[in-house]
């Protein structure tokens, strides 16, 4: 007795990128942002980590550099259903700006030029996870893509990754940001398909 069916080659293989649910493939990188494009010149820019009990620390564009930098590849996936895979990022890790900080806080919320702003668990910005990133694809990063300088947190929705980043306050309970006011979900991990609020 056969154990196999005459001309049965089993399952077909997928070879090809395994996807976070309701994700396409993209291989440009399209522009998105909730207002006009901020021209910030590096000799300009300043970042500022504010703690809950309201210290400070600020980095102009040499300090940052000074703190030393990765380069990380990684994949994109922007809640409007596009993924963009294998890109690769020059940045500064965030737990670099936050060494030495004396801090209580479980949250942290994240300023644009602009006014934009997103919130994140402080743990999804450490331990090799976020990086404030000044280089896309070996090129200084351009000002549609965030540029000089935006947070690039890849395992959570790309609204998360906060374009023209100009501060972030530490913070002991959870804020919404402007998407999440907009009823975008808290966290936003896409393979999750955290989208909006109830996902």
């Amino acid at each position: 007795m056969d154990i196999v069916t005459p001309g049965f080659t089993g399952r077909p293989r997928r070879d090809g990128p395994t996807l976070p649910p309701g994700q396409y493939l993209e291989e440009g990188f399209p522009v998105m942002s909730a207002g006009p494009t901020p021209r910030v010149r590096r000799d300009t820019w300043r970042l500022t980590l504010t703690t809950e009990t309201g210290a400070t620390r600020e980095w102009d564009w040499a300090g940052l550099m000074a703190l030393g930098s990765e380069k990380v590849t990684v994949d994109l996936h922007c809640v409007t259903q596009w993924s963009k895979l294998g890109t690769t990022w020059r940045g500064v890790p965030v737990e670099a700006l936050l060494d030495g900080v004396d801090t209580a806080a479980d949250y942290a919320m994240a300023g644009s030029s602009g006014g934009y702003t997103t919130n994140l668990p402080l743990a999804d910005l450490v331990d090799g996870q976020a990086w404030i990133a000044y280089e896309f694809e070996g090129e200084p990063l351009h000002p549609e893509h965030g540029g000089p300088a935006r947070l690039l947190v890849p395992h959570l929705y790309l609204w998360k990754s906060a374009k023209w980043i100009d501060s972030l306050r530490l913070m002991l309970t959870d804020e919404p940001g402007f998407w999440e006011r907009a009823g975008y979900h808290e966290y936003g991990d896409p393979w999750r398909e955290q989208r909006y609020q109830g996902d």
